[in-house]
């Protein structure tokens, strides 16, 4: 498949931690590390009691967007505990994370939750991370493409081509998420290449080639250059690294383009 210029991704996925003011402090570190760094779209996503604090230290900072970690499909109504995608526009969120896996795993949310949530942040103008990935069970046992396959097929079932341009896919094998084990730059490329395969057949080969695809699972400052840099790797969604301002930093840093070589001419 012809390669295509993407612009590198990365997402910092804080989780259940921080508190409003903790969050605040985290933020305005990570900003005083990244704000001028324009080779990458960073996505700060603290928990929802940090959204409006953060949201007001981004402000106009290019390239550093708000992110939310979970999103209801529905409009309003009696869900409680819930939030909706309003809601989240309300605090000028532009990225939702759906799918993940300790959604998946502890909250019992199935591929067709995913798609109702895909389809509730995109009619919203919310940009979807839709996440994937496999178990160890899953992948010892040499099922990972059956499982990503039917994550890609059901999650994002009879969604609108043009809309695959505020989509971006997030490959996070469960067994390296908060494990200290991390797939390799070969196997998280092999994967990458096989989801923007699947892609260019349930969509569109112009989609799979502007898509852009993220890595999760245990990205640290140590190994972030050699995933970012592999073909079909357009950036990282990252977990425990970024609740440290220079560990996240130093991953951001990584998706930089390599300076082109240059030979000296012979005399």
């Amino acid at each position: 498949m012809p390669t295509t210029f993407r612009k590198k991704i990365i997402a910092g996925n804080w989780k259940m931690n921080r508190t409003a003011s903790d969050a605040k402090a985290l933020a305005a570190e990570v900003l005083l590390e990244v704000r001028k760094f324009d080779e990458a779209d960073i996505i700060l996503c603290p928990p929802f009691t940090a959204l409006g604090t953060v949201a007001e230290l981004i402000g106009e900072v290019p390239n550093v967007f708000l992110g939310a970690q979970n999103v209801h499909p529905a409009p309003s109504g009696a869900f409680t505990g819930e939030i909706s995608v309003a809601m989240l526009r309300d605090f000028y969120c532009r990225y939702v994370i759906v799918g993940h896996s300790e959604r998946r795993q502890y909250f019992h949310e199935t591929d067709a939750m995913v798609l109702e949530k895909v389809k509730a942040a995109l009619a919203g103008s919310l940009k979807p991370i839709v996440c994937v990935g496999e178990t160890l069970k899953e992948r010892e046992a040499g099922a990972w493409q059956e499982v990503v396959t039917k994550q890609i097929r059901d999650g994002l079932k009879d969604i609108p081509e043009k809309d695959f341009s505020d989509i971006i896919i997030a490959y996070e094998p469960v067994w390296a998420i908060g494990t200290g084990k991390t797939a390799t730059p070969a196997q998280a490329q092999e994967v990458h290449a096989f989801i923007r395969g699947l892609i260019a057949k349930q969509v569109s080969p112009e989609v799979a080639r502007k898509i852009r695809i993220q890595y999760g699972g245990s990205v640290k400052a140590e190994n972030a250059a050699e995933i970012l840099h592999q073909p079909d790797i357009d950036g990282a969604l990252v977990g425990g690294a970024s609740l440290d301002a220079r560990a996240f930093a130093a991953i951001v840093l990584a998706a930089a383009r390599p300076k082109p070589t240059t030979q000296r001419a012979h005399a």
